[in-house]
């Protein structure tokens, strides 16, 4: 195998508002809670089934990170783009190791979309931060680009 591949897509729900803090070396730090969800009928008893997975978001782009302040809230669906970063850290009650996987959005690898319409409750404009370590670039997306009719 000539190398590897650590990338995660999802699309999902927030289960709450971010969270948004300082770390120690001044820079901020956004944390998500993302909920997807699959739903099937159980062949058996024809009853309709739901699988929800949560899943932990951390992002440290900046840039992003403004994005999320300002528009994503609880509810908000959101299509996340990052790798996967486990992370191990000792329970001080038991002394026991623990470990934690996340998404992890950072660097030039990284995005986020807000994907509800113009017309939600939750979100106004329609805001995209694409693979950029570059200040202002994309930030803020106008949404009238993407209201072109489509012929069919």
């Amino acid at each position: 195998m000539a190398g590897s591949l650590n990338k995660v897509q999802l699309i999902g729900r927030l289960g709450a508002d971010p969270e948004i803090k300082q770390m120690v070396n001044g820079k901020s730090v956004a944390r998500l809670s993302l909920a997807t969800s699959q739903s099937w009928k159980d062949k058996s008893s024809g009853e309709r089934k739901e699988k929800t997975e949560w899943h932990r978001v951390v992002i440290f782009n900046e840039g992003l990170i403004n994005v999320v302040q300002q528009y994503v809230k609880k509810g908000a669906n959101v299509y996340v783009e990052g790798q996967l970063s486990t992370r191990k850290w000792k329970d001080e009650s038991t002394g026991q190791d623990k470990y934690s996987t996340e998404i992890v959005l950072q660097g030039y690898n990284s995005s986020l979309t807000m994907l509800d319409s113009k017309g939600s409750n939750n979100n106004s404009n329609l805001v995209s931060e694409n693979k950029s370590s570059l200040p202002n670039e994309n930030l803020n997306q106008d949404s009238s680009d993407l209201d072109d009719e489509i012929p069919f």
